[in-house]
């Protein structure tokens, strides 16, 4: 049995995400209610993901939205799947990532049938450059997000 449930994100765990505050630096990751039309927008596919107790430990979104302005996509490109995820805050730091991703990943292989899963990490979030790492992810260039001077690493793990 695994320890998460993956489904497609409802109001009430939309609603509960754009609550969450980041520590600084993490804080870039904060959403506010602006946000919420996109989060429940079925074209980015959001899920929530629940543990044993259905309680929201995290989210994540595939396609799309999952893509960093500025990062080096091809619309065009067949077989690969953007991704992203989020881990509630007082998850994190907790050594909860490569479990909670692995899950993501899972649900990912069996629902879209990608060849490569690409994510977009901020280069400062070496908690997440590890556990993507730690998963077999390779770095597959560098870049600066528009409009906000942070630079991101692309990685890239074929499935």
């Amino acid at each position: 049995m695994s320890l998460y449930t993956i489904s497609p994100l409802c109001e009430k765990g939309a609603r509960q995400i754009i609550t969450w505050r980041y520590d600084p630096p993490y804080d870039l990751y904060d959403l506010s209610p602006v946000d919420l039309t996109g989060l429940l927008n079925p074209a980015y596919r959001y899920h929530q993901i629940l543990d044993r107790d259905k309680i929201m430990v995290g989210f994540c979104c595939f396609g799309e939205d999952a893509q960093v302005p500025g990062g080096n996509y091809d619309r065009d490109e067949p077989g690969v799947l953007d991704i992203g995820v989020g881990l509630r805050p007082d998850l994190t730091g907790k050594k909860l990532g490569k479990v909670f991703v692995a899950a993501v990943l899972a649900y990912a292989k069996k629902t879209y049938h990608p060849e490569i899963f690409r994510v977009a990490v901020a280069s400062f979030n070496q908690r997440s450059l590890k556990t993507f790492r730690g998963l077999g992810f390779k770095d597959s260039c560098h870049f600066t997000r528009e409009l906000v001077e942070i630079e991101f690493i692309q990685m890239e793990r074929s499935v």
